[in-house]
């Protein structure tokens, strides 16, 4: 759990080759929400930790979020990929970007999850503005997860969030051999709380699969 050190401090530890916590997938944050004007947790994506991800970092950062929305019960997590307009743009990446998360996940390479993008941040959680531009989807209107589509995006609607709409966070970095609870050091103390109790929940959820891997391991072969 990060307390006074600086973010680029611990996750340079943590993916240190010779003594870090690195596995084979991409570490990535992510801010979980609770806003009282909204009827269900939210989570964006990522934050704190990739700062211009290219699509096959997109792709690993979409997944670790799908992967912690599904560890929190929610079955099919509603990811809405962000980009400044809700139309393909070929001047702008993001649009681009978020077209073709989507048809990875149609083809199976994003799991899990329920993909629609590109979208803006009002067409992501309000029907009446999708609606309104005649957007209908499974995921417009009723986001569970708001992949950004960079961190300076994702930093400033996290921390917006939590200044002007009153919303309680906890941040978690996920891709690690463990998880870990990483917030701003101005975030008040239920925000760090509430991390906490994040992580202990999915470090509950990491150990069957640390377990599993063990066995397979231990097994001998026939």
């Amino acid at each position: 759990m990060k307390a006074s050190l600086s973010t680029e401090e611990l996750i340079g530890q943590v993916i240190s080759t010779a003594k870090g916590l690195r596995t084979e997938r991409r570490l990535s944050h992510v801010h979980a929400l609770d806003i009282p004007t909204y009827p269900k947790p939210l989570f964006v994506t990522d934050s704190m930790i990739n700062i211009a991800p290219g699509l096959a970092e997109k792709r690993e950062i979409c997944q670790n979020a799908i992967d912690l929305a599904r560890w929190l019960g929610i079955p099919a997590p509603k990811v809405a990929v962000l980009a400044a307009v809700e139309t393909i743009n070929p001047k702008m990446p993001a649009t681009i970007e978020a077209a073709t998360l989507c048809k990875m996940a149609e083809r199976g390479q994003i799991s899990g999850g329920i993909l629609d993008g590109p979208l803006t941040v009002d067409h992501a959680v309000s029907l009446k503005s999708a609606e309104y531009t005649g957007i209908r989807s499974a995921v417009a209107g009723q986001a569970d997860i708001l992949l950004a589509p960079d961190l300076e995006s994702g930093n400033i609607i996290a921390r917006q969030l939590a200044s002007l709409a009153d919303a309680l966070s906890a941040g978690i970095v996920l891709g690690a051999r463990v998880p870990i609870a990483l917030m701003s050091r101005g975030d008040d103390r239920h925000s760090w709380l509430a991390s906490a109790a994040l992580v202990q929940i999915v470090a509950h959820m990491y150990r069957p699969a640390v377990s599993e891997s063990q066995s397979a391991f231990l097994t001998p072969s026939r």
